[in-house]
């Protein structure tokens, strides 16, 4: 299971720093929505491992 959430957690950065540099006029705040979901699932990742 955390093999999954990292590689959401790492599709997630790279979807959002690609629609940041390509596309950020047209996409706005759905850039910053994914990036808020990729910080908060490595916040539970970390949370978890304690």
């Amino acid at each position: 299971m955390n093999n999954i959430v990292t590689i959401i957690i790492v599709l997630l950065i790279v979807g959002w720093l690609l629609g940041f540099i390509g596309f950020g006029a047209v996409v706005g705040n759905l850039i910053h929505i994914l990036l808020i979901v990729a910080v908060v699932l490595i916040v539970l990742k970390l949370i978890r491992k304690l």
